[in-house]
Order: C-alpha cells, then sequence, then structure tokens
C-alpha cells in the first residue's frame, strides 16, 4: 500500500473529517477566554491537545469495537477489520497521540497537566460504555463537550460559566446527533446481546424523538452560553445560534422512521454547517 493510500485510510480510520464537531467549539471557547486569538503557541498547543486527543480515542474505538465492526454490514469494511491497516499500526498511533496530548497539556499550563488524566478516561472509556448501557451516546457527548471546557483552562488555567454552559451544548447536541446516527445499526444492535444504544432500547421512531429532545436542550444551552459570554460575544453570535436551531430542525425533517437514507446529510452536512459556522461568527463578534 502507497504511504498516500495509506495515510488516506488512516484518516478515515479515525474520522478526521469529524474533528470538525469538537474542534470549532474548544476555539470558540478560547477566542472568548482571551477575549480574542491568544498567542500563537497557546493557539497551537490547544490544536495539538485537541486532535492526538482525539485521535487516541478514535484508534482506541476501532480497536475494541473490530468484532462487532465486522459483524456489521455498515462497518465491516473499516481498515481494522479487512486488514488494510493492522491491529499493531492502531496501537501503535495510540500510544503516540497519548503522550503527545500530555505534552501539549503540560505546555499549556499545570491545571491542564493534572485534568489531561480525567479526561484520557472519558474518551477512551466511551467505547467501553455501550457494552453497559443505552446511553454511551450522553458519553459521547461528555468526550467531546469537554473540549471547549479544556481550552478555556489552556488561556486562563480556572474554570468560568462560559465553557461549562457550551461544553453541556456540546454534550447534548453530539448524544443527539449520534442517536440519528446510531438509528442506521438499529438492525445490527439488536442481533448482538453484549452491545446497547437508544434505539435498541426505544426503537427509532422513539431515538428520534429523544434526539430532538437532546437538541432542544443543546439549543438552550448555546443560548445561556451566548448570555454568560456576552461581552465578547454580542449579537451576532445570538443571531448565530439562531441559524443553528434552524439547521437542528432541517436535520430532523431529512430522517424519518421509515427513510434513513439520508442521515449522513443529516450527521456530517448539517452538524458541519452548525459547528463552523458558530465558530467563524465567534471569530468575528470577539
Amino acid at each position: 500500500m502507497s504511504l498516500l493510500r495509506r495515510t488516506r485510510t488512516f484518516l478515515e480510520m479515525i474520522k478526521f473529517s469529524h474533528s470538525v464537531f469538537a474542534l470549532p467549539f474548544a476555539l470558540i471557547s478560547m477566542l472568548v477566554a482571551a477575549w480574542g486569538v491568544p498567542g500563537v503557541g497557546t493557539l497551537f498547543w490547544i490544536v495539538v491537545a485537541v486532535v492526538a486527543a482525539r485521535t487516541a480515542a478514535m484508534c482506541f474505538n476501532r480497536i475494541v469495537d473490530r468484532e462487532f465492526d465486522a459483524r456489521n454490514p455498515r462497518t465491516r469494511g473499516r481498515a481494522l477489520v479487512t486488514g488494510e491497516l493492522s491491529l499493531g499500526f492502531a496501537w501503535g498511533v495510540m500510544f503516540v497521540s497519548v503522550p503527545l496530548f500530555y505534552l501539549a497539556a503540560a505546555v499549556l499550563n499545570y491545571t491542564c497537566l493534572l485534568l489531561a488524566t480525567p479526561c484520557l478516561v472519558v474518551l477512551l472509556g466511551y467505547s467501553l460504555t455501550k457494552r453497559v448501557t443505552h446511553l454511551s451516546h450522553v458519553v459521547l457527548g461528555v468526550a467531546l463537550g469537554l473540549a471547549p471546557v479544556g481550552a478555556w483552562i489552556a488561556v486562563t488555567g480556572e474554570l468560568a460559566m462560559f465553557p461549562l454552559l457550551l461544553g453541556t451544548g456540546v454534550t447534548l447536541w453530539v448524544a443527539g446527533f449520534d442517536v440519528l446516527y446510531s438509528c442506521q445499526d438499529y438492525e445490527s444492535d439488536r442481533r448482538e446481546p453484549g452491545l446497547f444504544s437508544l434505539p435498541k432500547r426505544v426503537g427509532i421512531e422513539g431515538a428520534l424523538v429523544w434526539a430532538r429532545r437532546l437538541h432542544a436542550g443543546a439549543l438552550g444551552m448555546f443560548l445561556l452560553a451566548w448570555w454568560a459570554g456576552s461581552p465578547p460575544l454580542g449579537v451576532p453570535f445570538l443571531l448565530a445560534v439562531a441559524v443553528a436551531g434552524g439547521v437542528m430542525v432541517y436535520e430532523h425533517t431529512l430522517v424519518k422512521p421509515g427513510d434513513l437514507s439520508r442521515i449522513n446529510a443529516a450527521f456530517f452536512t448539517a452538524n458541519g454547517v452548525i459547528s463552523i459556522g458558530l465558530l467563524l461568527v465567534a471569530w468575528i463578534d470577539v
């Protein structure tokens, strides 16, 4: 396999493109904490920390889920299942990413370093929660919701209301769209006695209802975060939150109990618009 193809396969394995879900919110938190763009070093190490932590978590997820993936028609083509990438390669990338995350945390400040281990426990532990609870979607949300909290601490060295509210909003937002996404695996999950999900527990129709509730809660948290972050956030960010709410509504019109064919548009395109759009407006606003 050529280096270029191997790189593409690896980036697909860790769903690198899905970094648009957590990283923009980390950067929003950073911008508000610094009332603008902080030093280049701070920005660089925040990005390194987010990317390294996510890479480690995704490698671990693919490693521990490979047997489930092999039995699921949607995921049986993943690189660790087909052998395109070896198990040793995935472990190797993970064991490079973890020290890199600790290095970034240590460079940022001592508080970040102290919190690095609990953060990794959540990020890596998510992959195991689907074996014990139907609410693993919320744990995934918490994992991504830590990004804005960590970015704020990276800039200020302490906690505040804004990153907690923004992180809670991200938690509910991610949990909602993960519930939507997991509806694709409803039949496969039903055949796995050791695997749990909300669609498996309440059915696809019930899962869609819960996804709407989670996204309504997320919108409420984003509004509270705007309030807590004003100033430097102003009316433009408030309007962007309102637009994000409209995108969430649109997202739910794409997915129906009897038609999941547009789930990828609802999952990636709509949610990418929300995260990147809010980041761009926050950047302009501060």
